[in-house]
């Protein structure tokens, strides 16, 4: 098991197979994730403060590179929760008029993981 601190909010364990934005959600945080978890819309966006993983998927460092975030956000659909993280969600739906999340993410990284060294800022 994963500690996982959410900032502001608080911490809670999470399995080391489960994806970030499913852990945050299921522990009652309104993260969004607009596309369902496939790394398109980057709603999903966290901020580390502590514990960012030194591994990315090609997709969501293409995303973070396409709207000119890398090196300040991550795509929270796309990392595991294999270690401790501190982080700050971004988007919250009770921040927004939207009637809901997003589409309910995969169990499994989507698309399918193709893992590379996260670049240096």
């Amino acid at each position: 098991m994963a500690r996982i601190t959410i900032e502001g909010v608080g911490s809670f364990e999470a399995g080391r197979t489960t994806r970030l934005v499913k852990a945050i959600e299921g522990h009652g945080i309104d993260i969004l994730h607009r596309c369902g978890g496939n790394a398109r819309c980057t709603t999903c966006r966290v901020e580390f403060i502590a514990g960012e993983p030194r591994q990315m998927t090609k997709a969501e460092h293409e995303r973070l590179v396409a709207r000119e975030i890398l090196g300040q956000f991550r795509l929270s659909c796309q990392i595991l929760c294999d270690h401790d993280m501190h982080v700050r969600v971004v988007n919250r739906l009770s921040a927004t008029d939207l009637s809901d999340a997003g589409p309910e993410p995969a169990d499994e990284i989507t698309p399918e993981p193709e893992w590379m060294e996260r670049p240096l800022s």
